[in-house]
């Protein structure tokens, strides 16, 4: 019995192989948990009820309204300017009533009274002159040709997305690795044991051919 226990005592480099499998499955449990509660359940709350549409400009205005920004000028240099307020306004393949454009749902979330965001200058001059481009590109360029957009008609129904910021791509990979992490933690620890039994089995047979 001793004989058996001192056999399947694994080395130090076998142990380190275990403990690195332990810790990979430890990590890819706590990474899906975490991503999940944290991160990928509220994605997908905002894309449930929600779909992709085709979207007509209405109108495109600058509010007499002007927000604050806050630009970076170095590592120990910040500072407040401002930029218009630009609105796009459209139609949807879903609905007739008109609908406030947003770049992203990161964008809707900081500012959800306008359509885009500049980045942020520190001239206010150089902000507005970006807006101001932005607005002869939905009036000119882009016009009355219709484009896909997205829409959440639970969370935000008046409004609609040029892009979202939660694809399938990014659910995909959020899921992906953690479970890629899990899976080769579980394969380390389970060759570990496979290949610790069959050295044990091979000593074995060498013995009985000994005696």
């Amino acid at each position: 019995m001793a004989r058996s226990r001192a056999a399947y005592e694994y080395t130090e480099a076998e142990d380190k192989s275990m403990r690195l499998g332990f810790f990979l499955i430890a990590a890819g449990l706590l990474s899906l948990l975490g991503l999940g509660c944290c991160w990928l359940r509220p994605a997908l709350q905002e894309r449930g009820g929600g779909g992709s549409a085709n979207c007509t400009v209405l109108a495109v205005r600058q509010l007499g309204e002007r927000f604050a920004c806050t630009f970076s000028c170095g590592t120990t240099c910040r500072g407040t300017a401002r930029y218009p307020c630009l609105q796009v306004l459209v139609r949807t393949s879903r609905s007739s009533a008109p609908a406030l454009l947003h770049e992203d749902e990161r964008q809707l979330r900081t500012n959800p009274k306008c359509s885009y965001i500049p980045p942020c200058a520190r001239d206010d001059q150089e902000n507005s002159e970006n807006v101001t481009y932005k607005q002869k590109y939905w009036k000119e360029k882009v016009g009355s040709q219709p484009f896909t957009c997205y829409f959440n008609q639970h969370l935000r129904p008046d409004d609609v997305m040029l892009k979202r910021t939660h694809d399938e791509t990014v659910l995909l990979h959020c899921f992906l690795w953690p479970l890629v992490t899990f899976l080769v933690g579980v394969l380390i620890v389970v060759l570990t044991i496979c290949a610790k039994s069959l050295a044990v089995r091979a000593e074995a047979i060498k013995k009985k051919k000994h005696l």
